[in-house]
């Protein structure tokens, strides 16, 4: 049965007359009288009778017309909910460093858009982030990295991070305008946790050009490794988004770290064979915006 009969059967209904109903629905009244036989057929029961010069329901058209009115209703909403996807989840996952430093803005943003739409933010390290996406589990990843590619994965790079080295206001770095790898020898360092991407640069940095590095601490959380920089107990290297704050109250300083493989950009990723839809597609524009790269 289709939903254009329950619509011809609710405006003649509405308003007693084919005729009418034809003239609203643009159809000849032949086609009226057709469809309503076949919506009779379809339930076994007479459902409209001529009245005088009108036409009027049976008993069993009654007790049908609320029924078709839902019907409609909710075949339009369902039109609208499909077109809009005014409603569901999109799962994001991302490193704590963006969580907390870069995409609260887009959240609100993107909140006020789509209202209806719930958002879980699933906090990881990169390489879980990226099988996550690729299995379909989480809908978009936001990394921090050097430019990304994988044949699995559209990458948009969305900007590029500055990395710094933090330290004390009173510390010795203070007389200097950037910090490269030999700079670090002997400095007690403080590193975020295993699987980092910055981390395992600036790792590397120090084997290759052979710098003398203390690792003395080692946190998963940002707050903690700032607070210890603030205490004079070690130097890191953090993204400079996560301790613009700091450095205005002047509890830090922030130089750049100078070295060639110190790239690293914020970048989205999400599967090539994953469905766009519509709050999808406004999610991604929103982060990318006219300006994004396509990898």
């Amino acid at each position: 049965m289709e939903l254009t009969y329950l619509k011809t059967f609710c405006e003649v209904a509405k308003h007693g007359s084919f005729t009418r109903a034809a003239e609203l629905l643009g159809y000849a009244q032949s086609s009226i009288t057709t469809q309503i036989q076949r919506l009779e057929e379809s339930y076994g029961a007479v459902l409209v009778e001529r009245f005088g010069r009108s036409m009027r329901l049976t008993i069993a058209g009654e007790a049908l017309l609320p029924y078709a009115k839902e019907v409609l209703r909710l075949h339009e909403e369902s039109k609208e909910v499909v077109l809009k996807q005014s409603k569901g989840t999109l799962s994001i996952g991302t490193i704590e460093t963006l969580a907390a430093y870069y995409l609260p803005p887009y959240l609100q943003t993107y909140r006020q858009q789509y209202p209806d739409i719930s958002i879980m933010l699933q906090p990881g390290n990169e390489p879980l982030i990226i099988e996550a996406v690729k299995e379909g589990t989480l809908d978009v990843g936001i990394i921090l990295d050097p430019p990304f590619s994988d044949p699995e994965l559209h990458t948009q790079m969305l900007r590029e991070e500055q990395l710094v080295i933090i330290a004390s206001p009173e510390h010795r770095f203070s007389k200097l305008s950037e910090v490269r790898a030999e700079d670090l020898a002997g400095e007690p360092l403080i590193l975020t946790e295993d699987g980092c991407t910055y981390r395992a640069m600036l790792l590397k940095a120090l084997r290759n050009s052979a710098v003398d590095s203390k690792p003395s601490y080692e946190f998963g959380n940002l707050e903690a490794i700032k607070q210890c920089v603030v205490y004079g107990l070690g130097v890191a290297l953090l993204p400079r988004i996560t301790v613009a704050d700091e450095v205005q109250k002047q509890q830090l300083i922030a130089l750049l770290f100078r070295h060639p493989d110190c790239s690293f950009y914020t970048q989205l990723i999400y599967s090539k064979k994953k469905w766009q839809s519509k709050a999808f597609l406004g999610f991604v524009d929103l982060l990318g915006g006219s300006n994004h790269q396509n990898l």
